[in-house]
């Protein structure tokens, strides 16, 4: 049995992404929606599963490769949206099908490095939106550079482009500028057409943008578990 309000959560905002998308003369059928688990228990991924909840998110190795395990009788797929060191990429690759964190060369040879030779990655390129150096992704500038990196990499196959929109600003304007880059990158390695965009509070604008891909957590899981 659900937990109190997680299906009422659950279809609340699947109602929203529909509308949407249809607001943007877009078919809600192409929205990948992950919903993104940090800090949760398995238990709460599980009944998110019996509610057909396919795409989970996580972005901690170490938490996610623990609930991938326990969670293994069901059919999951896993994409790990946090920044990742590239001592974990091999043991990230084991569990994971897609990577939307990829922001250097390092990061890249790393996940490339793979254990099945049959296994392939998928891949966002993440940008960096801000003045921060310190935040995870590539300036924008840097973005056809490290997809053709990605594109060239034996077993990883860039799927497109992520970002996060700066805080406690018009995410609208952010996302457009998430869209001048995927056309560029597009231009080049034509198969990147994805674009994993827009969280809780700005999913809709970054649908009106092109996001494929939303990474969407408290607004469905509800707030994290105090941890004792």
């Amino acid at each position: 049995m659900a937990a109190p309000g997680l299906a009422e959560r659950l279809a609340e905002v699947d109602g929203r992404i529909a509308d949407a998308a249809r607001a943007a003369g877009r078919d809600p059928a192409e929205l990948t929606r992950i919903v993104v688990t940090k800090f949760h228990p398995a238990s709460l991924v599980r009944e998110l599963a019996a509610l057909g909840v396919r795409d989970l998110g996580e972005n901690r190795h170490q938490e996610a490769a623990a609930k991938a395990a326990e969670l293994d009788d069901l059919p999951l797929t896993w994409h790990f949206v946090g920044q990742l060191q590239s001592n974990k990429a091999r043991a990230v690759r084991r569990y994971a099908s897609t990577v939307h964190s990829v922001d250097r060369e390092s990061l890249v040879d790393a996940l490339a490095a793979r254990d099945d030779a049959d296994a392939v990655l998928g891949c966002f390129v993440e940008l960096n939106l801000t003045d921060d150096p310190g935040r995870g992704g590539v300036p924008p500038t840097g973005a056809e550079a490290l997809a053709e990196r990605v594109a060239a990499a034996p077993g990883l196959r860039l799927l497109g482009v992520m970002a996060v929109a700066p805080l406690g600003a018009d995410p609208r304007p952010a996302f457009a500028r998430v869209r001048e880059v995927s056309e560029r990158v597009r231009a080049i390695v034509p198969g990147a057409e994805a674009i994993s965009a827009g969280m809780s509070d700005d999913f809709a604008e970054a649908i009106a943008e092109g996001a494929t891909h939303l990474r969407i957590g408290t607004a469905i899981t509800g707030n994290r578990p105090i941890l004792g």
